[in-house]
């Protein structure tokens, strides 16, 4: 929630013109103020993280990634961030991805401008914009997703797909989880694009829930 008067968002979507016309609708009634704005996937965490803004209003479909991965990667960065999904496609699966993401609100580019303006000052306030039978329904799908791994054995993983299983598991984004075990950050990429298919789940939070289930805290030590 923020603490001033002034509610600071950061606009990430791959259109200008869709970026002029959120900013110009923002800054509009004088509460809302545009920090900052990018076009993809890695310009926005980079902003997002610089800035710091009450609420990051992100687009699904970016050309380098998705909205919903870069509201992951900065709620596993970062605490405090809001994160508001804009997108113009009604998908219950992205839905359900963006509730798992840990995102606070999903909403459709069709909305009314009026509307838009107070949901970010909702979710700036630590409101939800997502039906919460949405949200159960979500975990209720993760936790099926993830029942194969409640008999998911380590030893059936490599000493490094444990390592780096186990930093999920902890919260660790791509580029923490590099700096960690002394790797590039596309190297981790590739890894865990691995790891997931060897565990049979698509999803970076399911893995860290069978990290837990594995029990797997720390990284196992190289030798």
């Amino acid at each position: 929630m923020t603490t001033t008067s002034s509610v600071r968002v950061f606009l990430v979507d791959d259109h200008e013109v869709v970026r002029r016309g959120l900013r110009a609708l923002l800054e509009s009634d004088g509460d809302l103020e545009v920090v900052g704005e990018a076009g993809t996937f890695a310009a926005g965490l980079e902003g997002i993280l610089a800035t710091t803004p009450d609420v990051a209003v992100l687009d699904a479909r970016l050309p380098d990634g998705s909205g919903i991965e870069l509201c992951r990667e900065v709620k596993a960065a970062t605490e405090g961030i809001r994160a508001l999904i804009l997108t113009s496609y009604d998908d219950d699966e992205a839905l359900q991805s963006a509730v798992l993401a840990g995102a606070d609100g999903y909403v459709l580019k069709e909305i009314g401008g009026s509307s838009l303006l107070s949901g970010v000052r909702a979710v700036a306030s630590g409101h939800s914009l997502i039906d919460p039978m949405v949200a159960i329904r979500a975990m209720e799908r993760l936790r099926e997703n993830t029942q194969r791994g409640n008999d998911a054995d380590a030893s059936a993983l490599t000493p490094q797909q444990q390592r780096i299983l186990a930093l999920v598991g902890r919260g660790m984004t791509n580029r923490e989880i590099a700096d960690e075990l002394f790797l590039s950050e596309k190297t981790v990429k590739n890894h865990i694009t691995h790891l997931l298919a060897r565990l049979g789940v698509k999803r970076r939070t399911q893995a860290a829930l069978i990290a837990a289930q594995m029990r797997l805290t720390d990284p196992p030590p190289r030798h």
